[in-house]
């Protein structure tokens, strides 16, 4: 068993370094009313409670999710009896991030096609001028179309 599943209370330092993020990171979730840490005097410890909370934190961070979002699945989990309303209500949230994701995706695309078509233009025009030569301004400049390696590399263009 890992010592992170042994242990039942954490300083901040510890989950800060575990979770790669600063001490002033967890008071600021903290303050929003994400963890709620014991006391002993001044000294902050967290039990498993608030690791896993924070762990649930990051993640929705990752996924996109404010923390207004998350607070509102930490209260349905805290006040809800049973598990099926909150794991309803969070697939239903994973659905809506994946719908806009997936426009934002769409909509991603159609700049780079847009930017995409605007450089064969600029060098089409490019070329059209180097053919004429120095005398009408040509020159012999690089008419090529700029790599894309991760555009390219999706296979899409």
């Amino acid at each position: 068993m890992s010592q992170a599943l042994q242990q039942t209370s954490y300083t901040i330092t510890e989950l800060a370094k575990e979770f790669n993020i600063t001490t002033r990171t967890i008071r600021f979730y903290e303050d929003q009313g994400l963890l709620d840490p014991h006391r002993q005097g001044r000294r902050r410890i967290y039990g498993n409670r608030d690791r896993t909370r924070l762990k649930l934190i990051l993640r929705g961070k990752r996924l996109g999710f404010s923390l207004s979002e998350t607070r509102e699945l930490f209260d349905l989990f805290d006040t809800a009896r049973g598990e099926e309303k909150q794991l309803r209500h969070f697939v239903k949230m994973l659905k809506e991030r994946r719908a806009i994701l997936r426009q934002q995706q769409r909509d991603i695309e159609a700049i780079l096609h847009e930017i995409d078509s605007a450089e064969i233009e600029c060098l089409r025009l490019l070329r059209e001028k180097a053919a004429y030569g120095p005398e009408a301004g040509g020159s012999a400049v690089d008419v090529q179309p700029a790599a894309d390696p991760v555009h390219d590399s999706l296979g899409q263009h």
